[in-house]
């Protein structure tokens, strides 16, 4: 019988989930982001602009839509500016209807009729503080570029309950940092940490045309029943999505009578299960005899603690699985018709 981790209802959506616009210090205005966008196949685009929390409703249609957030960051204060420390966060609503920043009291008006707000200091506490205060306010919280932001082990270790992290950021790629982050992601899965991996692009679009055009580089396809923003959200919370920089994922399941792992992708030339110790898998398109892996069975151990999937294509370009808990699986371990590799 198969167990889909990823949905197998809906349809695939390919989303911007972090970017800029001329509300902050982007170059596009929120209506050329999405036509631009729109051109290269993405459905969704969640407007993070920095600090100020606008809502876009008025963009979504029956073929796109606009989720509505915020990034924030908590700065590391006493060095300069290209040597603090920060912790950048992205605040995406839940639902269409928030209208207050995730971090404004309602209580505490100011006298220009705004909401005062709070800045977060640069400590676990002050940024496990933004993460609750998302959280509390039915917003999906994720962790942006970690290598961009300098931080190292033991200031993200410290950081809990995030929905997700950015397994990658284009706009910190471009300009020449290491932002594609799969060891980051397993030393917090390893700690015991649950949470989902998404692919950005954080585009503010300064460049457009040269090597440096922050748009189109990292992407979240996302499963959901429809293009309405309850779905699309209710999808990211429940983790139906997956991160690409160019591979295609067209299913993932379980067998739940062999334990088995079955992926189903397109033109993928390596596919590699990463687990929780150092029993990894590698599969070669070469080794099979075949031009491309189109589907790739694994076997989980319980002993994997947590599996992942990534999909190489012939350019070197990854799609990487959010990462599934062997104990939240249900395998009957004992059967004696498990599969084993």
């Amino acid at each position: 019988m198969k167990k889909y981790l990823i949905s197998n209802q809906g349809h695939w959506y390919k989303a911007n989930l972090h970017s800029h616009s001329t509300v902050s210090d982007g170059e596009l205005t929120p209506e050329q982001m999405k036509e631009l966008y729109q051109t290269h196949g993405y459905s969704v685009i969640a407007f993070t602009d920095h600090n100020r929390f606008v809502t876009h409703n008025e963009l979504s249609d029956e073929r796109f839509l606009a989720l509505n957030g915020v990034e924030d960051s908590a700065d590391e204060t006493g060095k300069s500016r290209f040597r603090n420390k920060c912790c950048d966060i992205c605040f995406i609503a839940g639902d269409p209807d928030r209208t207050l920043h995730p971090m404004q009291y309602p209580d505490k008006v100011k006298g220009d009729g705004q909401y005062a707000a709070w800045k977060a200091e640069y400590s676990p506490f002050g940024v496990n503080g933004m993460i609750q205060a998302g959280r509390d306010n039915g917003f999906f919280v994720t962790h942006n570029h970690p290598c961009w932001s300098l931080e190292e082990y033991r200031d993200y270790m410290g950081y809990r309950d995030m929905h997700a992290m950015e397994i990658f950021n284009w706009s910190s790629a471009v300009d020449g940092y290491n932002e594609y982050n799969p060891d980051i992601y397993d030393d917090q899965l390893r700690a015991g940490k649950r949470l989902f991996v998404i692919a950005t692009d954080d585009n503010h679009n300064r460049r457009p045309g040269t090597c440096h055009w922050d748009s189109f580089g990292g992407w979240t396809m996302i499963k959901a029943k429809s293009l309405a923003y309850r779905d699309v959200t209710d999808a990211l919370f429940h983790g139906d999505f997956y991160a690409s920089r160019g591979p295609v994922i067209n299913a993932l399941w379980l067998d739940t009578e062999d334990g088995s792992v079955h992926i189903e992708c397109e033109k993928a030339v390596k596919v590699v299960l990463t687990r929780g110790g150092r029993r990894l898998r590698a599969v070669y398109a070469a080794e099979e005899g075949v031009e491309y892996l189109t589907e790739i069975k694994f076997s989980v151990d319980p002993n994997d603690i947590y599996f992942r999937v990534t999909v190489f294509d012939e350019n070197g370009m990854t799609a990487d699985t959010n990462a599934y808990f062997v104990d939240t699986l249900g395998i009957d371990f004992t059967n004696e018709n498990l599969f084993r590799e």
